[in-house]
Protein backbone atom coordinates (compact mmCIF):
# COMPACT_ATOMS: atom_id res chain seq x y z
CA UNK A 1 0.00 0.00 0.00
CA UNK A 2 3.25 2.56 0.38
CA UNK A 3 4.52 2.02 -3.23
CA UNK A 4 0.76 2.53 -4.13
CA UNK A 5 0.52 6.31 -2.25
CA UNK A 6 3.87 6.76 -3.15
CA UNK A 7 3.82 6.30 -6.80
CA UNK A 8 -0.15 7.96 -6.04
CA UNK A 9 2.28 11.22 -4.69
CA UNK A 10 5.22 11.07 -7.65
CA UNK A 11 1.92 11.16 -10.56
CA UNK A 12 0.42 13.80 -8.42
CA UNK A 13 3.32 16.35 -8.08
CA UNK A 14 4.76 15.70 -11.65
CA UNK A 15 0.81 16.51 -12.84
CA UNK A 16 0.43 19.87 -11.23
CA UNK A 17 3.99 20.94 -11.91
CA UNK A 18 5.96 19.30 -14.75
CA UNK A 19 3.93 17.36 -17.19
CA UNK A 20 1.96 19.29 -19.70
CA UNK A 21 -1.71 19.66 -19.32
CA UNK A 22 -4.47 17.61 -20.55
CA UNK A 23 -7.58 17.45 -22.06
CA UNK A 24 -10.01 15.36 -19.95
CA UNK A 25 -11.41 13.96 -22.88
CA UNK A 26 -9.09 12.91 -24.85
CA UNK A 27 -6.77 9.47 -25.19
CA UNK A 28 -3.88 9.57 -22.59
CA UNK A 29 -0.76 6.54 -23.13
CA UNK A 30 1.66 5.71 -20.38
CA UNK A 31 4.66 3.64 -21.21
CA UNK A 32 5.34 2.05 -18.01
CA UNK A 33 7.40 -1.58 -17.34
CA UNK A 34 6.47 -4.20 -15.37
CA UNK A 35 8.79 -4.69 -12.36
CA UNK A 36 9.26 -7.30 -10.13
CA UNK A 37 7.13 -6.06 -7.39
CA UNK A 38 3.98 -6.14 -9.63
CA UNK A 39 4.37 -10.28 -10.62
CA UNK A 40 3.22 -13.55 -9.59
CA UNK A 41 5.91 -16.29 -9.00
CA UNK A 42 5.42 -17.23 -13.09
CA UNK A 43 7.23 -14.10 -14.07
CA UNK A 44 3.99 -12.40 -15.27
CA UNK A 45 2.21 -9.25 -13.82
CA UNK A 46 -0.38 -10.37 -11.13
CA UNK A 47 -4.02 -9.41 -12.23
CA UNK A 48 -4.13 -7.47 -9.02
CA UNK A 49 -1.95 -5.32 -10.72
CA UNK A 50 -3.41 -4.23 -13.70
CA UNK A 51 -6.69 -2.82 -11.37
CA UNK A 52 -3.27 -0.71 -9.83
CA UNK A 53 -2.27 0.88 -13.34
CA UNK A 54 -5.76 1.27 -13.99
CA UNK A 55 -6.11 3.62 -11.24
CA UNK A 56 -2.90 5.75 -11.28
CA UNK A 57 -4.10 6.61 -15.15
CA UNK A 58 -7.27 8.20 -14.29
CA UNK A 59 -5.76 9.86 -11.50
CA UNK A 60 -3.14 11.29 -13.91
CA UNK A 61 -5.59 12.17 -16.31
CA UNK A 62 -7.19 14.24 -13.07
CA UNK A 63 -4.05 15.93 -12.22
CA UNK A 64 -3.19 17.07 -15.36
CA UNK A 65 -6.22 18.40 -16.52
CA UNK A 66 -8.94 20.72 -15.66
CA UNK A 67 -10.98 17.65 -14.01
CA UNK A 68 -8.63 18.85 -10.80
CA UNK A 69 -10.26 22.53 -10.43
CA UNK A 70 -13.37 21.62 -10.94
CA UNK A 71 -13.66 18.54 -8.28
CA UNK A 72 -11.28 18.27 -5.68
CA UNK A 73 -10.68 21.33 -4.97
CA UNK A 74 -14.43 22.20 -4.81
CA UNK A 75 -14.38 19.21 -2.64
CA UNK A 76 -15.35 15.92 -4.69
CA UNK A 77 -13.66 12.95 -4.43
CA UNK A 78 -13.65 10.45 -6.60
CA UNK A 79 -15.50 7.12 -6.55
CA UNK A 80 -14.98 3.71 -8.36
CA UNK A 81 -18.46 2.16 -9.00
CA UNK A 82 -17.04 -0.78 -11.14
CA UNK A 83 -14.54 -2.65 -13.11
CA UNK A 84 -14.13 -5.46 -15.28
CA UNK A 85 -11.34 -6.77 -16.96
CA UNK A 86 -10.70 -9.11 -19.68
CA UNK A 87 -7.46 -10.71 -20.02
CA UNK A 88 -5.89 -12.16 -23.15
CA UNK A 89 -2.41 -12.64 -22.75
CA UNK A 90 -0.08 -11.78 -20.17
CA UNK A 91 2.10 -8.94 -19.20
CA UNK A 92 6.11 -10.37 -18.62
CA UNK A 93 8.16 -9.20 -16.40
CA UNK A 94 11.15 -6.73 -16.23
CA UNK A 95 9.18 -5.47 -20.38
CA UNK A 96 7.41 -2.24 -21.02
CA UNK A 97 4.04 -2.18 -21.78
CA UNK A 98 1.70 0.78 -22.69
CA UNK A 99 -1.44 1.30 -21.24
CA UNK A 100 -4.13 4.12 -22.66
CA UNK A 101 -7.54 5.73 -20.96
CA UNK A 102 -10.46 6.71 -23.55
CA UNK A 103 -12.83 8.14 -22.88
CA UNK A 104 -16.26 6.17 -23.69
CA UNK A 105 -18.71 8.61 -22.68
CA UNK A 106 -20.91 10.38 -19.80
CA UNK A 107 -24.26 9.97 -18.17
CA UNK A 108 -25.89 12.10 -15.18
CA UNK A 109 -23.95 10.20 -13.01
CA UNK A 110 -20.68 8.45 -14.07
CA UNK A 111 -18.29 8.68 -16.64
CA UNK A 112 -17.12 5.46 -18.57
CA UNK A 113 -13.61 4.76 -19.47
CA UNK A 114 -11.63 1.77 -21.65
CA UNK A 115 -8.21 1.09 -20.45
CA UNK A 116 -6.51 -0.98 -23.26
CA UNK A 117 -2.90 -2.81 -22.49
CA UNK A 118 -0.57 -3.38 -24.80
CA UNK A 119 2.92 -4.66 -24.62
CA UNK A 120 5.25 -5.87 -27.87
CA UNK A 121 2.31 -4.57 -30.17
CA UNK A 122 -0.23 -6.74 -28.70
CA UNK A 123 -3.01 -6.06 -26.98
CA UNK A 124 -2.86 -8.01 -23.38
CA UNK A 125 -5.81 -6.78 -21.36
CA UNK A 126 -8.72 -4.04 -21.78
CA UNK A 127 -10.33 -2.98 -18.72
CA UNK A 128 -13.72 -0.97 -18.06
CA UNK A 129 -14.48 1.34 -15.85
CA UNK A 130 -17.27 3.93 -14.75
CA UNK A 131 -16.62 6.28 -12.08
CA UNK A 132 -17.79 9.47 -10.84
CA UNK A 133 -17.34 12.01 -8.24
CA UNK A 134 -19.70 12.48 -4.95
CA UNK A 135 -19.65 15.05 -2.61
CA UNK A 136 -22.38 15.15 0.63
CA UNK A 137 -23.05 11.41 -0.33
CA UNK A 138 -24.39 12.32 -3.47
CA UNK A 139 -23.00 11.84 -7.13
CA UNK A 140 -22.51 15.06 -9.10
CA UNK A 141 -23.62 15.41 -12.30
CA UNK A 142 -20.29 14.17 -14.88
CA UNK A 143 -21.97 16.04 -17.85
CA UNK A 144 -21.49 19.36 -16.02
CA UNK A 145 -18.06 18.61 -15.06
CA UNK A 146 -17.04 17.53 -18.32
CA UNK A 147 -18.39 20.47 -20.04
CA UNK A 148 -16.57 23.07 -17.28
CA UNK A 149 -13.31 21.12 -17.70
CA UNK A 150 -13.28 21.20 -21.58
CA UNK A 151 -14.87 23.77 -23.57
CA UNK A 152 -14.96 21.25 -26.58
CA UNK A 153 -16.98 18.73 -24.61
CA UNK A 154 -20.37 17.48 -26.17
CA UNK A 155 -22.53 15.00 -24.52
CA UNK A 156 -21.50 11.42 -25.68
CA UNK A 157 -23.34 8.82 -24.51
CA UNK A 158 -21.34 5.62 -24.00
CA UNK A 159 -21.70 2.58 -26.16
CA UNK A 160 -24.55 0.32 -25.01
CA UNK A 161 -22.06 -2.56 -25.23
CA UNK A 162 -20.58 -0.73 -22.15
CA UNK A 163 -23.66 0.13 -20.51
CA UNK A 164 -24.99 -3.17 -20.39
CA UNK A 165 -21.32 -4.41 -19.05
CA UNK A 166 -22.31 -2.51 -15.94
CA UNK A 167 -26.28 -3.05 -16.05
CA UNK A 168 -26.65 -5.89 -13.22
CA UNK A 169 -24.23 -4.84 -10.90
CA UNK A 170 -26.50 -3.78 -8.08
CA UNK A 171 -28.66 -6.49 -8.76
CA UNK A 172 -25.62 -8.83 -8.06
CA UNK A 173 -24.99 -7.08 -4.80
CA UNK A 174 -28.89 -7.12 -4.03
CA UNK A 175 -29.03 -11.00 -4.48
CA UNK A 176 -26.08 -11.49 -2.81
CA UNK A 177 -26.74 -9.78 0.23
CA UNK A 178 -30.44 -11.93 0.38
CA UNK A 179 -28.54 -15.33 0.11
CA UNK A 180 -26.16 -14.29 3.03
CA UNK A 181 -28.86 -12.86 5.50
Amino acid sequence: MIYYWLHMIYIYIGSRLFWKKVKPLSDLTRTRRVNILDCESFRFMANSKYFYYMDLIRYEVVFRSKLYDNTVKKGMFGVLASQKIIYKKPLKMLKKFNITLKLEGADEKWVYHQQIFEQSGQICAIGFTKAGFWKNKKAQDMRTILMNSDSGYEIKMPPAEVLDMFENDYEILKNNNKATS
